[in-house]
């Protein structure tokens, strides 16, 4: 018996049989696998609030697994209270559209030049305002409807350990769901695995 023939012929049949099963094989562990999501928050203002707590509870909502690094401003929206304003100062992508009166009224935009936007104390008080009664209409969810989305989702909501220290926050100031205190080093292989990673 030829012992050198028959394990090329075993090998053969082997590759053979491996290359018609293995895309099956890796199909079903794609298939079975859980989708991720990390994303980084760096704002607190009330616009750029909207878009982490959005795509975080809507990938929790389709099954992801999905975590929120919040560092440096976006810190803001981990604490008890949230402080959320918006100012349209250095935005000129922002309409100034009212959320009230007749249907023309509303549909005007209003270019606010920065000097008036600058020079008019509570300008940003009132433009928050503007902005969380034109949310209220369309029936958006505010902030911490959202907030509350993601942790009942189990949405991971991770706190910068450094931007707690820089800025001299309490952890007593955020709310009890954080899931950790820490740094880059413990979140950047968190993103790294994630199928889906944003910088918000």
């Amino acid at each position: 018996m030829n012992t050198d023939a028959s394990t090329t012929d075993m090998d053969k049949w082997l590759s053979e049989k491996l290359d018609e099963m293995l895309p099956d094989k890796l199909q079903q562990i794609e298939e079975a696998k859980t989708p991720s999501m990390a994303i980084i928050a760096t704002k607190g203002t009330l616009d750029w609030a909207y878009p982490p707590f959005i795509l975080a509870s809507t990938a929790a909502a389709l099954g992801w697994d999905t975590s929120v690094f919040f560092t440096f401003y976006g810190l803001l929206l981990l604490k008890k209270e949230l402080p959320c304003e918006v100012s349209p100062l250095g935005n000129p992508a922002m309409p100034m559209k009212m959320p009230f009166g007749p249907k023309w009224f509303q549909n005007i935009s209003w270019p606010m030049p920065n000097l008036i936007m600058a020079g008019i104390p509570g300008f940003e008080k009132v433009a928050t305002g503007l902005m969380k009664k034109t949310f209220k209409n369309k029936g958006v969810a505010t902030i911490e409807e959202l907030r509350s989305l993601c942790l009942e989702a189990d949405v991971k909501m991770v706190a910068c350990q450094m931007t707690v220290d820089v800025f001299g926050f309490s952890r007593d100031e955020f709310i009890p769901e954080v899931s950790e205190y820490v740094g880059a080093t413990y979140f950047l292989p968190v993103a790294q695995k994630s199928d889906v990673c944003l910088f918000i």
